[in-house]
């Protein structure tokens, strides 16, 4: 049975051998020949899984994968065809043991693990494979069919021929230049497609001579188009003769449109068409002046009205104006109080870092003190040992030792350390009141006084042990006056016995020669309610200038000042003022008007 070109192109087609792709594409067909009596016969193929279905390579010649499918005049020989895929070779690559395979069959079976020729399963080694440009040259050179054949194209040409051939051949496929156009025909049909069957070829708009695509004329017509003839809404007697570009004027004039009245923002309700306006306003002259002269009566009155309401807020304007000034006053002395506080704080920390250092060389006394106190215990183990042993000698009746005298410099020794120790101590002690006081004190101008064990101090003022209690100094700022508060829990002069006395203590300070004399600022006393009722008892008085106790201390405090029947004994402790056997007394000094020193 002969092997048509019916065949042929099915056969193609079932291998993946036919595609299309632009001007560098061209059709694959299976290659093919005749045989001596004329009859067209198919080459024996076989197809490797890895090749199917692939296109061919960008330049429009070589196969992406494999040999060539295109159908020559005469078979090829055996010796002509890939022992992998066995098309006619491309790019021909000979092995060691002489077999010869596509460029890209080879390189698809030096990607396996262990390479062999498929012809006689050799091991294949790739710096053992080259390129066979002898074979190449004579596969170039057989006559193939062109391969638009099946379009009708009778050319035959040299296999090498094929990509110039393909660039003026009639029959090969190409894809319209439009870039909207998706179709695809023969090379010697564009013209005739382009010209008369393209919907995206170029056409010119009869009215408006604009050009665009033949698929947007009739839009174009229908909606844009300026010199496009229209009919008038109002069906007039120019309804078939107006340009698009013209209608917006024309219906201005058009003696049908539909018009209201000029003055219908006066009063007037005239609405009507367009040829009945210039009766209606002929007619009504002396109806649109009422209208007018009563709109403008209307208006008068509001601009009255409007006046007044101005006269009104120019009234509100100066309290408005005192109270912006008032605000800005305000404002600037926040700022100013502001930037006082900061100060303060800038202040605080400086006094801190000082309590620091001051606290590194407290730890460092205490490091060396007990060292001294490791030693002395050492000295008074070694004391007690010799005064063991000369203890013993002496119940022996023997002859004088000389750990007597040993006995003796040690004896001395030890107390020369026992007074330094006490030195020590009574330094530490003094040094860590001070820590302790710094630690304690305020200096915003504000003391909270925590006095424990109320009943038993209550019991000793009584008895006449502990009449009174001073608490830790407070000050009014880092550089400040420095205070105390004074508290008889059992009463001082007249409330002796029935109230709780509270006094203001005025104490010698290190910058008392820098701030002002006597000393003025408001004192509040106050007893702290622990309840939640939180009923604070408190008393506040303003400083005399005249008494000795706000003048400049020259001794370590003054005279204390206050309130001897400061709150009553039954309402101090029948209320929630006392918890947990703990009262506490706030003082709080105004600093509001302090200068800085």
């Amino acid at each position: 049975m002969p092997f048509t070109e019916a065949d042929s192109v099915q056969l193609a087609q079932k291998n993946g051998a036919v595609g299309l792709d632009g001007d560098k594409d061209i059709i694959h067909v299976m290659s093919s020949g005749r045989s001596g009596d004329g009859r067209e016969v198919q080459l024996p193929q076989q197809r490797a899984p890895s090749l199917a279905q692939r296109p061919w390579s960008e330049p429009g010649f070589l196969p992406l994968q494999g040999g060539f499918r295109d159908r020559f005049l005469l078979q090829p020989e055996p010796k002509y065809c890939c022992q992998a895929c066995r098309l006619v070779l491309c790019s021909p690559r000979q092995t060691e043991c002489g077999h010869r395979f596509c460029e890209t069959c080879i390189a698809e079976l030096l990607r396996m693990p262990h390479p062999v020729c498929p012809a006689d399963m050799e091991p294949l080694f790739e710096d053992k494979i080259f390129r066979d440009v002898c074979c190449n040259k004579e596969i170039m050179a057989l006559k193939v069919y062109c391969r638009s054949e099946k379009n009708g194209c009778r050319e035959q040409m040299s296999l090498q021929q094929v990509t110039d051939h393909l660039t003026v051949c009639p029959y090969f496929e190409v894809p319209c230049p439009l870039g909207k156009c998706k179709e695809r025909m023969m090379r010697k049909d564009m013209p005739d497609h382009l010209s008369r069957k393209c919907r995206h070829r170029e056409a010119t708009c009869e009215f408006c001579q604009h050009k665009m695509a033949q698929t947007e004329l009739q839009k174009h017509k229908d909606t844009v188009c300026p010199a496009f003839p229209v009919a008038c809404p109002n069906s007039c007697t120019y309804s078939s003769s107006i340009l698009r570009s013209e209608l917006q004027r024309h219906q201005q004039d058009c003696p049908k449109a539909q018009v209201t009245c000029a003055f219908h923002r006066y009063g007037c309700t005239f609405k009507g068409l367009n040829q009945d306006l210039k009766e209606h306003e002929s007619s009504c002259v002396s109806e649109h002046l009422r209208l007018m002269v009563a709109k403008n009566t209307t208006m008068e009155a509001k601009v009255e009205d409007i006046k007044g309401d101005l006269q009104e807020r120019y009234k509100v304007l100066p309290g408005l104006n005192a109270r912006l000034m008032e605000v800005e006053t305000r404002q600037e002395e926040m700022r100013e109080k502001s930037r006082q506080v900061e100060q303060k704080l800038t202040n605080m920390q400086k006094q801190l870092s000082s309590h620091s250092e001051k606290l590194m060389e407290l730890e460092m006394e205490v490091r060396s003190l007990r060292v001294v106190r490791e030693e002395v215990d050492t000295l008074r183990g070694a004391v007690e040992s010799i005064r063991t042993r000369v203890t013993a000698l002496e119940g022996g009746r023997g002859p004088p030792n000389p750990g007597t005298h040993a006995y003796g410099s040690l004896e001395t020794q030890l107390c020369r350390h026992d007074d330094m120790l006490s030195v020590h101590e009574i330094r530490l002690a003094d040094m860590d009141l001070r820590f302790q006081v710094l630690e304690t004190a305020s200096f915003g101008g504000t003391l909270i006084w925590k006095i424990r064990d109320y009943k038993r101090r209550k019991q000793e003022a009584v008895a006449s042990k502990t009449l009174s209690l001073y608490s830790q100094p407070f000050y009014t700022g880092y550089f400040g006056y420095k205070m105390c508060a004074r508290v008889y829990l059992n009463g001082d002069g007249m409330g002796k016995g029935t109230h709780l006395s509270l006094f203001f203590v005025v104490m010698r300070g290190e910058y008392d020669a820098l701030l002002t004399w006597p000393f003025k600022q408001k004192v509040t006393l106050m007893l702290m309610d622990q309840g939640p009722a939180r009923k604070h008892l408190g008393d506040a008085f303003k400083p005399d200038p005249t008494s000795s106790s706000f003048r400049r201390p020259t001794v370590d405090m003054n005279i204390a000042s206050g309130c001897p029947l400061f709150v009553a004994q039954t309402v101090l402790e029948n209320g929630t003022y006392i918890k947990d056997d703990t009262i506490f007394i706030k003082v709080t000094v105004d600093t509001s008007d302090l200068p800085d020193p």
